[in-house]
């Protein structure tokens, strides 16, 4: 992605990653016991953090936007197979925006160096961001604009913790599996050849 213009390869390479946000926001209609207490687990936190990690920040965040404005228009991409402007007031619609800056931050601080140790430490600063956006949000949603009477910032919190063990456990296999992919095969494509030119 050489300066604004994308080639014909990065539309492709994006693009794979928003079909693969969709599979990870859907995953558990692949495999249902993926689901606790009939909330599902979802990956896309996972593949905002590769998106970020493997395409760099600028085409890794604008996969991620693809990804939101085609949900927004109505794709059924999102968690369930929603979509549409409708999801703008669900309570976890900030984790929707949030996985922008995950793609954006996880792909700054890896192009910083290609290492394992700075792959893994991308990640967890990309989940870090899935969190205090996406939590942050869910708290305001459930006290100003969904029914009800609220929820404390503690158990906004709380109620995330078994969702961030299993993002924070998925961001290291990210991280591993990011370098690992880099050094079997990114390093050699257009992606990484065009930034060393």
């Amino acid at each position: 992605m050489k300066g604004s213009r994308m080639s014909a390869y990065d539309i492709v390479i994006g693009s794979l990653f928003v079909a693969l946000m969709a599979v990870g926001a859907n995953i558990t209609s692949i495999a249902p016991f993926l689901s606790v207490l009939g909330v599902p687990l979802t990956l896309q936190t996972f593949f905002a953090i590769l998106a970020g990690i493997i395409l760099g920040s600028r085409l890794g965040t604008f996969s991620i936007m693809v990804y939101v404005i085609l949900g927004l228009i109505g794709a059924p991409i999102f968690a369930q197979f929603s979509g549409g402007l409708g999801t703008i007031f669900s309570p976890t619609f900030g984790f929707i925006l949030s996985y922008l800056a995950v793609a954006y931050v996880s792909g700054k601080i890896a192009e910083a160096r290609r290492s394992s140790v700075v792959y893994i430490a991308a990640a967890l600063a990309g989940v870090a961001m899935n969190y205090l956006i996406g939590v942050n949000l869910f708290y305001a949603a459930m006290n100003f604009w969904v029914g009800g009477e609220g929820i404390s910032y503690v158990v906004a919190w709380s109620s995330m913790l078994l969702f961030l063990l299993k993002d924070v456990t998925l961001a290291v296999v990210a991280g591993l599996f990011a370098h690992r992919l880099e050094k079997t095969f990114l390093q050699r494509t257009s992606l990484r050849q065009a930034k060393a030119s």
